[in-house]
């Protein structure tokens, strides 16, 4: 019986040690999301749409987004990942012409961190009703995605396809 408790026991730490690990991974950091820095361009609605990123500091990385047609903006978006013990989250603000904000005062929408691998990284809209992809497949290429359930599984769509500002 003494044997038998040993080998739960050491089955059930391996087993309590590896769970951790994996959670811990899936927690992510802000580091996972370094790869949006930098100036994006690309195109959208008929016009030009800018997209910069700061490098991570502290506990956020900050970007914003700014929307044009016919050389007059037509809205600019806030993004912020702010990194939690449960792991980033992305908080997004919209904002019309003039700074006049399309959420209340103290609302914004909520993303919490998925998943991430090398220069991708899913996150989750709070209510569940979206997810969006950032993903950099090359040096000079930046993609966002945004997805939505169809049929029981997750549909993706290109959402901004931008290509690096040198």
């Amino acid at each position: 019986m003494n044997k038998l408790f040993w080998l739960f026991l050491l089955c059930f730490t391996t087993s309590f040690a590896s769970y951790a690990q994996t959670s811990k991974a899936a927690k992510g950091s802000l580091s996972d999301m370094r790869f949006l820095e930098g100036h994006w361009r690309g195109t959208f609605n008929g016009g030009p749409i800018d997209a910069v990123w700061i490098a991570p500091a502290g506990d956020n990385l900050t970007g914003f987004i700014r929307m044009m047609k016919d050389d007059k903006v037509t809205m600019y978006e806030m993004l912020i990942f702010e990194q939690t013990e449960q792991g980033p989250i992305a908080l997004v603000k919209h904002f019309k012409p003039g700074l006049i904000g399309q959420e209340e005062k103290d609302k914004q929408d909520r993303y919490s961190f998925i998943e991430a691998k090398k220069d991708n990284a899913l996150f989750e809209k709070e209510d569940g009703s979206i997810r969006i992809i950032y993903e950099k497949p090359s040096n000079d290429q930046l993609v966002i995605q945004r997805g939505q359930q169809k049929d029981g599984k997750w549909v993706f769509n290109n959402l901004f396809e931008f290509s690096r500002v040198k």
